[in-house]
């Protein structure tokens, strides 16, 4: 497998800098005395009460409602077979990794010693109360079949064996979308199945939902064909018995129009593939080593639609892709079980998204330059994050329509909205400008546009109505680029600011008259327009674009010195500055002022933070509550700095006495609540603060990029605020994502300007 980590890797990963892959976090303060009285006794008989009163409110006032447990007693752990609990415990511990990074769903990975199935189904029944859903894990068949059949009967919540429907969903999925490249009709089509264990036995069943005929369907185990003259056969293979001359893996494959191995490494030949129908569909799914390899299946037939449980090779089927999202749709609606209808909605909903185009996010994840929906794509990547707001609202709603959810939802275009904020933290506060934007498209100038990643992101802004795209740089070079990634550029504006004689003769007029003062000439000021960064600035001076967005391929000094040369300042500002916001975990920050100014005075320190609380408020209808930073907390130290800053935020004061504002104060305390009431009782904040303005470049730059490295945090910027006309710069190493969301709030900000002339 791809990237496949060495062994002592794998130990080291597991082993440091703490044992495991989980830990335990609270999610309420428990820094004081008053914080455990709520927490425990005596404060926790209160929702106690509650629930005994009313057995729902457990969801109110507990995580049960999004608490999974995964249950394992260890009899048949991956591809390892029967090693017991103890053995099993670091997969699942795995497995509870990717619920929570997936769908942020908790979980208790609970490993019994419990080889009977009467055990594991006691156990699960009394803990049914502890969790939302249960998840089995690596149980041997048939024994988990009962056990699961079982519990669906008894327990009224969703109960769910991954190892047998994930596979079967996330494979269904994949064999709609081959039938329809290969031209078939489901009802018409045979299927070889390899392997008669809980994946394959559970795969099959869910084809036939799907509408395949159970009398196309042959099943092959260790011994062979299961053939109704086969009397060694348990209850669950002999549903699969047919009468057929067939004996062998060999025989059965002869004139397939699929094969679905979920059995062992090796066993299918390329002449075994060669004699299948046209087109033939082959799902090896044996992991790490599968049936047959991908060069040789495509060696045997080069007209064969090939899956592999595989990362290194198109259409792996990776159960990650349903888990999560499943349990995520039945947990929000509280349903009573996970339905074969419920399935087969995730199925269809997976087979749909992998027809829809793949955003430039995912393409950057797998280093590919383009994806789309074809043999080599059935079936979404499982970092796609659209996976989750596709299947988990598509699940609910199946629940939903069968009677099953005890909290149905009515809105599904809400829902998806609530997940897409949850998940990925900037959206929320993200979309309504892009919402704004829409409402009004800007043409938008995109400087050194022979980068690919602008040209991906000029195509979504154009698709989507957030702006209208000019592209800015050598012509050939971008079409080429486009052509080559196979983009279209149709209805956006290609400029060349070499080869655009007229206009390019015109600016170097412009330009010259404004900085004849400082000696420029008119044949060095045509040489200056040149620059696509220049050429870009004029264009918006003279109301041939409305906004500027430069960077990527150039430093950002490099970028903002043609603004600064021939745009002014905003009425009301003496200097440009910007602000980044930074969301950690949900929250957002507005950090000011990390791009432009290396050491302000208080004058500009106090506009600078005026500027950063007009973008929380505008941009992103947030309440600011500002906090000057610096080493010293409320004049616990003396020096140049704190003065400065305590100079800046009596001024500040002054501009804004509407908006609640402290200082100067060490950085722990302006964001944590707790530790800002201890250190400053009754003080003008009543909570953390949200607009955060920094003594220097240094102090800034650093504590944005350290949380973005370090924490994981979302950033987006900079946002520049100060000049005449709406300029922003990039990032060097933005996303294309990052660069149409500073596109969205690039045209809600020319809408604004547009608005006040």
């Amino acid at each position: 497998m791809a990237n496949k980590p060495h062994f002592s890797e794998a130990l080291e990963y597991h082993e440091k800098p703490r044992p495991g892959k989980l830990e335990i976090r609270s999610t309420k303060p428990t820094a004081t005395q008053s914080d455990l009285s709520l927490a425990y006794t005596p404060g926790v008989a209160e929702p106690c009460l509650a629930i005994a009163d009313d057995p729902d409110s457990v969801f109110r006032y507990t995580n049960r409602g999004n608490l999974v447990a995964v249950v394992s007693n260890g009899t048949a752990v991956l591809g390892l077979g029967n090693i017991g609990p103890l053995a099993g415990k670091p997969v699942m511990e795995g497995k509870a990794v990717l619920f929570k990074r997936f769908a942020d769903i908790d979980v208790f990975d609970l490993e019994i010693d419990a080889p009977d199935p009467e055990d594991v189904i006691r156990f699960c029944e009394l803990l049914a109360p502890t969790v939302g859903g249960i998840n089995l894990e690596d149980i041997k068949a048939p024994e988990c079949f009962y056990i699961e059949e079982t519990l669906r009967e008894r327990l009224d919540i969703p109960v769910f064996h991954d190892d047998q429907h994930g596979t079967a969903i996330i494979s269904g999925a994949a064999f709609l979308n081959a039938l329809e490249l290969t031209g078939r009709d489901i009802a018409e089509t045979s299927v070889v199945f390899s392997g008669a264990g809980a994946a394959g036995v559970a795969t099959a069943r869910f084809f036939i939902e799907l509408g395949v005929d159970p009398a196309s369907i042959v099943m092959t185990d260790s011994r062979g064909v299961i053939h109704d003259g086969r009397d060694d056969l348990n209850d669950i293979k002999r549903e699969f018995a047919v009468e057929t001359g067939a004996r062998t893996l060999h025989d059965a494959m002869m004139g397939a129009d699929a094969f679905v191995g979920v059995s062992v490494a090796g066993i299918v030949t390329k002449e075994m593939v060669r004699s299948m129908a046209d087109r033939p569909i082959v799902f090896a799914l044996a992991n790490p080593d599968p049936e047959i390899s991908y060069p040789d299946a495509k060696a045997a037939r080069d007209d064969v639609v090939m899956a592999t449980g595989r990362s290194d090779y198109p259409n792996q089927v990776n159960n990650v892709l349903g888990f999560p999202s499943i349990f995520r749709g039945a947990l929000d609606v509280r349903a009573r079980g996970v339905s074969e209808g419920m399935k087969v909605a995730a199925a269809r909903g997976l087979a749909d998204l992998a027809r829809e185009p793949v955003p430039d996010s995912v393409l950057s994840a797998y280093d590919m330059d383009r994806l789309s929906f074809g043999s080599e794509y059935l079936i979404p990547k499982p970092f796609d994050p659209r996976v989750l707001w596709t299947i988990a609202p598509a699940v609910a709603k199946a629940a939903v329509d069968e009677g099953l959810a005890r909290a149905p939802i009515t809105d599904f275009d809400a829902y998806r909205a609530q997940l897409h904020a949850r998940f990925q933290a900037s959206y929320g506060l993200i979309t309504s400008i892009t919402t704004r934007a829409m409402e009004q498209p800007k043409r938008v100038a995109y400087p050194h546009a022979h980068d690919l990643r602008i040209i991906r992101a000029a195509r979504r802004v154009a698709d989507e109505g957030i702006g209208s795209p000019i592209l800015l740089g050598d012509r050939e070079k971008i079409e080429f680029l486009a052509a080559d990634a196979g983009i279209s550029i149709d209805g956006m504006e290609v400029v060349d600011p070499v080869s655009e004689d007229s206009d390019r003769l015109r600016y170097a007029a412009v330009l010259e008259e404004l900085r004849r003062g400082r000696g420029l000439s008119l044949h060095e000021a045509e040489r200056l327009v040149a620059d696509p960064n220049m050429y870009a600035c004029l264009m918006v001076r003279e109301g041939a674009a409305d906004a500027v967005l430069g960077g990527l391929t150039t430093y950002y000094p490099e970028t903002i010195r043609p603004a600064l040369q021939v745009l002014k300042v905003e009425e009301g500002r003496s200097i440009v500055s910007s602000v980044y916001m930074v969301v950690v975990g949900t929250a957002p920050y507005f950090f000011a002022d990390c791009a432009v100014n290396i050491e302000p005075t208080a004058e500009q320190l106090a506009e600078i933070a005026i500027a950063a609380t007009e973008t929380a408020e505008k941009d992103f209808h947030r309440d600011p509550r500002v906090a000057f930073i610096s080493y010293s907390d409320f004049g616990s130290a003396g020096g140049e700095e704190p003065a400065r800053v305590r100079k800046a935020l009596e001024l500040f004061k002054r501009a804004r006495p509407d908006v609640p504002v402290d200082g100067e104060m060490q950085a722990d305390s302006a964001v944590v609540s707790e530790l800002l009431e201890q250190r400053r009782p009754s003080g003008p904040l009543s909570r953390a603060a949200n607009v955060l303005v920094f003594p220097n470049l240094t102090a800034a730059n650093a504590s944005y990029k350290l949380l973005n490295r370090l924490a994981g945090a979302e950033v987006i910027g900079p946002i520049l605020s100060g000049l005449s006309k709406t300029v922003h710069v990039l990032q060097r190493d933005a996303s294309v994502n990052d660069v149409v969301n500073m596109t969205a709030i690039a045209v809600a900000e020319a809408q604004r300007r547009e608005r006040r002339t």
